[in-house]
């Protein structure tokens, strides 16, 4: 540590130090560029400052380079273990990156060693994300005991009621967040997200003044324009809907835009390697486990209602969309042509190695001791080869629904995080198009591996579907898949409130009152329009 002084000596020295304050004030007027060519200097005379590493951190986090933002986080905790803001950091980063059992750890240290740094929400939000959302519930039930006027934390409470079929409750939540704070866009969208709530005509009121307010964030904008498209969908005014969520996205997409080209690129790189050939040299080798069940596809396509099927049988858990298989393929290299390459020089040790750590991570959400669990990140379609070669006995269902009536659905919907591509028409149908046209030869490389749920044919004859589904997972046959709206478990995703009602057909025609504004998605899309269905797309 500097100076071999504490924690203290050195944070109080650090905030009259000239060239830290300058970094600090790069940082806050967004100039990181600044503060980078201040910190690192600095370090390289003082390598050991604790407050120092901490800032390049944070610098590093928000320039989009979290693994170096943990090796920071890490390097100042090796220095100072008691430094627990930089603990705090950890913890934070540890979360978004889909590590939560980790995270868990390092907020159970500070409640124990630095009570003050342990915030409420983060430690909430960790245990819902590991599937403890009682324990959860009451960290924010006693937060808001003891400071009720905190509009964030009722909705995060909202969400954690919703997940476990608390409606009622999750409703007055999120009314509550708005009430303290009227023009508070994302509790008026998680609203406007139960998907059965229907607004009155005094809160589309609302939503609009607030949308006129002068202060409004962006965030807060474009969140309630999506909720006023719901409304306005409801109320089937399809072109007033349209208007406000072509303004939502357009400026959801302005905070963060989606190069589709990349996408593709990798997928085209994945299909020329994989190949019969690749699969047989590679017989051997990952972890042999059957459990895993992967629910792939596109976001919007039906894959909780088969979650929730499959999750009302007696030998399957559904855990949740789990972020572990894409954090595992991303530690092959920091480019896709590293990645690629790391692929292919796999050892059938390393891939075990990898098959059992996806296995352990998993583990950490599982509540049951039944045979067989869910994964059901929809974006996993792109990593069905990887997922074969670390775990071969794992079976796959890619969930397909129409592209128009998927896209507009994505249109209409707001992604917490990820899914970039769903905020413009003629991204999606781009991005709808490569995964169509990567599954056929994934068909074609992995003979009969993925078992495909039209999702239209699911709503029309779910007796014959969802016997022929458990038929292909070699699973016996039970009534209560077919009642599984009556099975009571937690549901994280936008559609936990639909999948607790029985099929019906709305989600398959809704996009038709929309049809004429589609032009970019079909555009987009292709013959894939035409074919999205068959298992050899020309």
């Amino acid at each position: 540590m500097s100076s071999g002084g504490s924690v203290q000596q050195t944070l109080a020295q650090a905030v009259r130090n000239p060239v830290l304050l300058q970094a600090a004030h790069a940082m806050n007027t967004d100039r990181p560029d600044i503060a980078e060519r201040l910190l690192k200097p600095f370090l390289q005379d003082d390598p050991f400052n604790i407050a120092a590493i901490r800032m390049l951190a944070e610098l590093a986090n928000r320039i989009g380079k979290p693994r170096d933002a943990e090796s920071l986080l890490r390097r100042a905790l090796d220095l100072a273990p008691e430094f627990s803001a930089a603990r705090a950091n950890l913890a934070t980063l540890l979360y978004r990156s889909g590590r939560s059992s980790e995270a868990l750890a390092a907020l159970e240290w500070l409640k124990v060693e630095r009570p003050e740094y342990a915030g409420n929400t983060l430690h909430a939000a960790v245990l819902n994300k590991l599937g403890d959302f009682e324990q959860a519930l009451a960290i924010y039930k006693a937060d808001l005991a003891r400071h009720a006027n905190q509009p964030h934390v009722w909705m995060a409470y909202g969400h954690t009621l919703k997940t476990v079929g608390r409606l009622d409750e999750g409703v007055a939540a999120y009314r509550r967040a708005i009430s303290l704070k009227p023009d508070f866009g994302e509790a008026w969208w998680s609203l406007a997200n139960l998907k059965t709530l229907r607004f009155s005509d005094e809160d589309v009121e609302a939503m609009r003044a607030a949308l006129a307010g002068t202060a409004i964030t962006p965030e807060d904008q474009f969140h309630l324009e999506f909720a006023l498209g719901k409304a306005f969908e409801d109320r089937m005014d399809a072109e007033t809907a349209f208007n406000y969520y072509t303004r939502a996205n357009a400026h959801r997409r302005a905070l963060g835009p989606y190069d589709v080209s990349l996408l593709r690129a990798e997928a085209e790189a994945l299909t020329t390697l994989f190949t019969p050939e690749f699969f047989a040299a590679r017989a051997q080798g990952g972890n042999p486990d059957p459990a895993p069940i992967f629910i792939i596809g596109m976001p919007r396509a039906g894959s909780t209602l088969v979650e929730q099927i499959l999750a009302s049988h007696s030998a399957v858990e559904a855990i949740d969309e789990l972020p572990d298989i894409p954090r595992l393929f991303n530690t092959l290299g920091r480019t896709a042509d590293e990645r690629l390459n790391a692929l292919a020089a796999l050892t059938s040790d390393e891939r075990t190695a990898l098959g059992s750590e996806y296995l352990a991570q998993a583990g950490v959400q599982r509540r049951t001791d039944k045979p067989y669990f869910i994964d059901k990140l929809p974006n996993n379609w792109l990593y069905i080869g990887f997922i074969r070669l670390i775990l071969p006995n794992a079976r796959f269902i890619d969930v397909r629904r129409h592209p128009l009536s998927c896209g507009f659905s994505n249109f209409r919907q707001h992604y917490a995080r990820g899914q970039l591509f769903s905020y413009d028409l003629s991204d999606f149908g781009h991005y709808y198009a490569a995964y169509v046209h990567y599954m056929k030869h994934i068909d074609g490389v992995l003979p009969a591996a993925v078992h495909w749920i039209i999702y239209e044919r699911l709503v029309a004859d779910s007796a014959a579907e969802i016997r022929a589904l458990l038929t292909a997972l070699d699973l016996p046959y039970e009534e209560g898949c077919l009642a599984f709206h009556t099975t009571q478990r937690a549901v994280r995703t936008p559609s936990s409130e639909q999948v607790r009602q029985p099929i019906f057909t709305q989600g398959t025609e809704n996009w038709q009152a929309y049809d004429q504004w589609l032009g970019p998605l079909k555009a987009a899309l292709g013959n894939v329009l035409e074919h999205y269905e068959a298992r050899i797309v020309a």
